[in-house]
């Protein structure tokens, strides 16, 4: 496992979903946000689909998804932007119109690392996850290059490093000690999902609603438990490194 890389000037968070950025990579983005990082979001779906509920209206969940991420940016202390791509959520594709939209905003802020999901990921069930993913380095990919989309009239850029969250076999753990707090805060922020991803109903009576936060919390502090895969973090978030991009 390699450790921590070097405070970034610039982070672009690429994720499905709001709030699959805070699980993914909260801790760290909120270390480096504190550590003066510009950190910026990029969620790739609408969320239009993330309730248990039929009768909510998709249009409105929409626009509640939206000011959830960008609350859950603030909790992080993120200073950048929170960018949301058009493509209905449960419809994402990794085709060249995507990768040219990605590709434009990472043209456009520049940013030192880009972070995104795993798309190699065994077994896994949305297919959101998996675009999003391949849409992060395809669109580095195209970045880097000035013969991809020229019309866009934006210098090309190459980021120093991509790390995948959710990886299925991770070789590197930025340490996030003192960071949970603001990992969960970024979690909690999105409201909407408190049921149907973290196991909490509000409608519950206070004591389950505290129990049931508390079950919650602990999940995310133990899967942060770092043992045998880094000398001195007791508390880490594992990616997928690569570099030379």
């Amino acid at each position: 496992m390699s450790q921590n890389l070097p405070t970034p000037a610039i982070a672009l968070a690429i994720g499905a979903h709001p709030d699959d950025i805070e699980f993914g990579a909260g801790g760290t983005l909120a270390k480096w946000s504190a550590a003066g990082t510009v950190v910026h979001h990029l969620v790739c779906t609408d969320g239009s689909k993330g309730s248990w509920d039929p009768t909510t209206d998709p249009a409105a969940l929409i626009v509640t998804r939206q000011s959830e991420q960008r609350a859950a940016a603030l909790a992080l202390g993120a200073t950048g932007e929170c960018i949301f791509l058009p493509w209905p959520d449960g419809e994402l594709d990794s085709g060249l119109r995507q990768r040219e939209e990605v590709a434009y905003w990472i043209r456009r802020l520049r940013p030192t690392v880009v972070l995104g999901h795993d798309p190699w990921k065994r077994y896994r069930l949305h297919p959101d996850h998996r675009h999003a993913g391949l849409l992060a380095i395809e669109g580095i990919v195209a970045a880097r290059d000035p013969h991809f989309f020229p019309e866009q009239q934006l210098p090309p850029h190459r980021p120093d490093a991509l790390l995948l969250f959710e990886a299925d076999e991770a070789d590197h753990v930025e340490d996030v000690a003192g960071f949970t707090d603001a990992k969960l805060a970024g979690l909690y922020a999105h409201a909407s999902q408190l049921r149907s991803t973290m196991g909490i109903d509000e409608g519950a009576t206070s004591v389950a609603i505290a129990d049931q936060r508390s079950i919650f919390a602990q999940g995310v502090v133990r899967r942060l438990e770092v043992r045998d895969d880094a000398e001195d973090i007791t508390q880490g978030e594992s990616f997928k490194l690569m570099v030379n991009l």
